[in-house]
C-alpha cells in the first residue's frame, strides 16, 4: 500500500503531465481551477492534495476519468 506522500507525488505529477499535454501554464489552470497559482504548483509537487471536488475538476478538464489523475488507471491510447 502506498504511503500518503507517495500517493501525493502521484497526482502531483499526473496534474503537470496532463496539464503540460495541453499546452496550459500553471497560471491558466489555476484560472480554469477557480485557484491561486500557488495552490496549483502545491499540489503539482505534491506538497498539497486537493479535495475530491477539485480533483474531479481537474479530471474534466483534462478529460481524463478519476482513476487515471490519481493513477489508478493507465490513460488509454489509441489503439487504431
Amino acid at each position: 500500500m502506498k504511503t500518503k506522500e507517495e500517493k501525493r507525488g502521484i497526482i502531483g505529477r499526473n496534474i503537470k503531465r496532463f496539464r503540460e499535454e495541453r499546452n496550459l501554464s500553471q497560471t491558466q489552470l489555476a484560472k480554469k481551477l477557480w485557484i491561486h497559482r500557488t495552490s496549483l504548483a502545491g499540489y503539482e509537487i505534491g506538497k498539497r492534495l486537493p479535495d475530491i471536488f477539485m480533483l474531479c475538476r481537474m479530471a474534466d478538464i483534462f478529460d481524463v476519468s478519476l482513476d487515471v489523475l490519481v493513477g489508478r488507471e493507465e490513460p488509454r491510447g489509441d489503439a487504431g
